[in-house]
């Protein structure tokens, strides 16, 4: 009797801290995170290391809380998606109540403790957490435009990282934004397409123009040469402190040759390999790109 009871109290603490775990998306935060962090780092000329450890906790918080609010919200349309529709919330783990609790929760204290960094990064933590649920989230079953809404609260963390160091949102904090905005066009476009038939079911058009054609791919590659641009410009030393040695100029220009060789793939194919393939080259690519410029900035 006590062993059973005991099992179902480790089942259900499992079961906690997984849902915990979904409702705030602990991945995607965790990466989120990784972008401010490299941000920081970019910009600190000697690293404060307890402003760093608040800086990861208020960021994970905030995303956490802005990812919570997207599920309160989209409870409903989650359970129609075979992605989503094990979420907390549509299978009934989670009451509404426990979320929302959950997600102002972390609103307040992470937002305290950015705020405990400067008032300008709660600023932008704050913006953030309400155009992402405020505004894209709502957005999504209305217009294929919610994607540039949704870039903006996206490109915030990795120039969150720069202010926090800095107290300063100046030409160095905007390309580090530019950056991320852009890299996110053919990134979210790619994962789009390949849940295109997922998403219409809950009635979400993530694709340009609602379609998944050639039309959509165009623009994916439109905006994937844009990004390049943007990535290697800091090389023309006209973004302030934030400038790269040509070598790492043209590194970068050749990680997103990779998501430009896949866009180009995915135009003549039409199909979900190559979307897929796009959407990992994506990932990578600004994952190296923020090492890369880490790296180059303590090599000169």
């Amino acid at each position: 009797m006590n062993s059973t009871i005991i099992s179902n109290n480790k089942t259900s603490v499992k079961t906690l801290i997984s849902d915990f775990k979904q409702l705030t998306k602990v991945g995607l935060s965790l990466s989120v995170v990784f972008s401010s962090v490299a941000g920081y780092l970019l910009a600190a000329e000697t690293i404060n290391y307890t402003t760093l450890i608040l800086l990861t906790i208020g960021g994970f918080l905030m995303v956490g809380a802005s990812n919570a609010f997207n599920q309160v919200i989209e409870k409903d349309t989650d359970a129609l998606m075979q992605r989503t529709k094990d979420r907390p919330l549509p299978t009934g783990r989670m009451s509404v109540n426990t979320a929302l609790t959950i997600a102002i929760l972390f609103t307040i204290v992470g937002l305290s403790i950015l705020y405990y960094i400067n008032p300008k990064t709660a600023l932008f933590g704050a913006i953030s957490i309400f155009l992402y649920a405020c505004a894209y989230t709502p957005l999504k079953a209305v217009t294929p435009l919610t994607v540039f809404v949704g870039a903006i609260p996206g490109a915030i963390p990795f120039m969150l990282g720069w202010v926090a160091a800095t107290n300063q949102f100046g030409i160095e904090a905007g390309m580090l934004f530019m950056i991320q905005f852009f890299w996110q066009f053919p990134h979210f476009w790619a994962i789009g397409w390949l849940q295109f038939e997922e998403y219409k079911k809950a009635g979400f058009g993530m694709l340009p123009m609602n379609k998944k054609d050639k039309g959509a791919v165009k623009q994916i590659i439109f905006y994937t040469i844009i990004m390049i641009l943007v990535s290697v410009a800091p090389v023309l030393k006209m973004s302030g402190n934030f400038y790269i040695c040509p070598l790492t100029a043209i590194i970068i220009a050749l990680l997103g040759g990779i998501m430009l060789y896949f866009g180009i793939k995915l135009h003549k194919s039409e199909s979900n390999i190559d979307a897929r393939k796009l959407m990992l080259s994506s990932v990578l690519y600004i994952t190296l790109v923020q090492i890369i410029y880490v790296v180059d900035k303590f090599l000169h």
